[in-house]
């Protein structure tokens, strides 16, 4: 437990409402609209990907309306798929003893590696009914997720959830939900290394590098590159309450999770070829 002193130190918490407006029994969540907002902007900056023949040195392999047609695949896949792997890969125990449970996705519970899951069939899914280059589809996903990552961690930070473990760093937070204890703002250290800093990374083999030529290259690099953030804000991120520390005090689900992201990025960046003109 960390010194009451320190913890009148800490940073006051801005106690933003989850809720942005509520209509009679609707309620508009801030976490609702970053899912919204992610994806909308996502489609958006792929669209412009795809227009942009000199990403690709010819025609694009895949097209704005294949992207307009795929957006509900990835929604679908994003959902289902962040539903189900939080419910596999944090809790299941509980959601063995109330089924219905599972579909009560307001009370919270998401998985991002689910998700990633869930959408990786979408795009299989979608590139074979269409038949559409599957790699190049991924790639192009690769490069927007960053932007649904970056405001859905800032939603956890409104919510409250996901805090970090107790600091005494000048920049620690009193949580509403997390006891009267400092905390790191972990949700932030993944908002700025999941989203800001992954993005402008993968911008720069998109834009500067041109690697959209090369498929499986702008995949391996997000795969990998959100794996190593992951496990590093692993360190500073508590671990969730029904898990705990899976050994020595230090490694978590979410690290466990990440670590073969990290390997399958490497290895995809490694068998990355051009392709044909």
């Amino acid at each position: 437990m960390f010194p009451a002193a320190l913890t009148q130190l800490a940073l006051t918490f801005p106690n933003i409402d989850p809720i942005l407006i509520q209509l009679g029994p609707v309620a508009i969540r801030w976490y609702s609209l970053a899912y919204i907002g992610g994806i909308v902007l996502g489609w958006l900056y792929a669209r412009r990907m795809v227009r942009n023949d000199r990403l690709w040195g010819g025609k694009e392999p895949v097209t704005e309306a294949d992207l307009d047609d795929f957006i509900l695949w990835a929604t679908i896949g994003i959902i289902v798929g962040g539903r189900l792997g939080f419910v596999l890969f944090y809790d299941l125990p509980v959601y063995l003893d109330d089924p219905l449970r599972i579909f009560k996705t307001w009370q919270g519970g998401m998985s991002f590696h689910g998700g990633l899951i869930g959408t990786t069939i979408a795009m299989f899914a979608f590139a074979w009914r269409r038949k559409l280059p599957v790699w190049s589809l991924i790639d192009i996903v690769s490069a927007v997720v960053p932007i649904g990552l970056f405001f859905g961690r800032l939603a956890n930070f409104i919510n409250s959830e996901l805090w970090g473990r107790p600091s005494d760093v000048p920049w620690a937070m009193v949580f509403p939900t997390g006891g009267d204890i400092a905390r790191h703002p972990s949700q932030l250290y993944e908002a700025g290394l999941e989203g800001i800093v992954l993005f402008l990374v993968l911008r720069v083999c998109t834009h500067n590098l041109l690697r959209l030529r090369t498929p499986r290259f702008v995949t391996g690099i997000f795969i990998a590159g959100y794996g190593l953030a992951r496990i590093f804000v692993e360190f500073f991120r508590e671990p969730d309450v029904q898990l705990g520390y899976l050994y020595g005090g230090w490694l978590t689900m979410g690290m466990i999770l990440s670590i073969p992201m990290v390997l399958l990025g490497v290895g995809l960046v490694i068998s990355a070829k051009r392709r044909p003109a």
